[in-house]
């Protein structure tokens, strides 16, 4: 009965956590737009469906996200794992690079899966008539998530302050702002929300907090919070560089079509004053003859 009693509880709250929402549509459709509520019947299952998978969502967080997230951590900084015997005091930073490499594919496979990211690509490409790839822009995300884990657990690692990450992050951000296509941008800068949802969150949160915790000299308090930070500004950078880089293969593809048209039209021209040449020739021999 212990599980059952814990999973109604955050039933209960989960309801609780909902109804400022249901109460603030429903006092919308009801008290300023005047009209009856459509379906209602189907308004009221499908809600009581969303209250149900955020109760059962909450609970698998805590019965296992959470804990795999920590327990995966510890093991990975564990001192005799990382350095093979050798005390705590005497690791280096670049003895935890199966942290850094784990922190990375999780990044990478949490975002590729991230429900969010996926509708927000798809609509990315409906609405750009397919020149936002969906199946790009995931990629381009992902890597961003997966870059800034691992750049995330070196700063745990190494204890450096969380505002040189970000200021420096931040100014890419605001350079590459300035030499990205306009219509990505906006979606760029939205990659950087999409991606701190559901799915990327929970394992995060649990990576950076058994990583700070077992980590000699670290606090989960201090050390342990600001990977979802860098989650969400590492993206904006990769995607605007997707961008970038499309852009430059574009024109450097453009280039290279221009060079080979003019190659082939010197080649003609070429040939049509050879040719112009030989008919003179033959005229002027004609003309000599007669």
């Amino acid at each position: 009965m212990g599980w059952l009693g814990e999973l109604l509880g955050i039933f209960v709250q989960t309801l609780f956590d909902v109804a400022p929402i249901a109460i603030i549509l429903v006092g919308f459709q009801v008290g300023v737009l005047r009209q009856k509520i459509p379906h209602l019947d189907q308004v009221l299952i499908g809600s009581f469906y969303v209250v149900l998978g955020l109760t059962l969502f909450l609970f698998g967080l805590d019965k296992a996200l959470f804990p795999l997230g920590e327990t995966l951590a510890k093991q990975l900084t564990d001192p005799d794992f990382v350095g093979g015997g050798r005390a705590a005091a005497e690791l280096d930073w670049s003895d935890y690079y199966w942290t850094y490499l784990f922190a990375f594919a999780i990044g990478f496979a949490t975002t590729i899966a991230e429900p969010s990211l996926i509708a927000v690509a798809i609509k990315a490409k409906t609405v750009s008539g397919g020149t936002i790839g969906a199946w790009g822009l995931r990629l381009a995300v992902a890597l961003g998530v997966a870059l800034s884990l691992a750049v995330g657990t070196f700063r745990i690692v190494t204890g450096t302050p969380l505002y040189m990450y970000m200021i420096a992050g931040y100014i890419v951000v605001v350079i590459q702002t300035l030499y990205t296509p306009r219509m990505i941008v906006p979606l760029a800068y939205d990659s950087g929300g999409v991606t701190t949802s559901t799915v990327t969150v929970p394992l995060v949160a649990a990576l950076g907090l058994g990583l700070a915790s077992t980590v000699p000299g670290r606090s989960p308090l201090l050390d342990g919070f600001g990977l979802i930070a860098l989650a969400s500004l590492f993206p904006m950078i990769t995607v605007m560089g997707y961008a970038q880089i499309g852009e430059w293969m574009e024109r450097r593809k453009l280039a290279r079509k221009e060079a080979a048209e003019a190659e082939q039209a010197e080649k003609v021209e070429q040939r049509d004053k050879t040719t112009d040449r030989l008919e003179t020739r033959h005229a002027t021999r004609e003309g000599q003859t007669s």
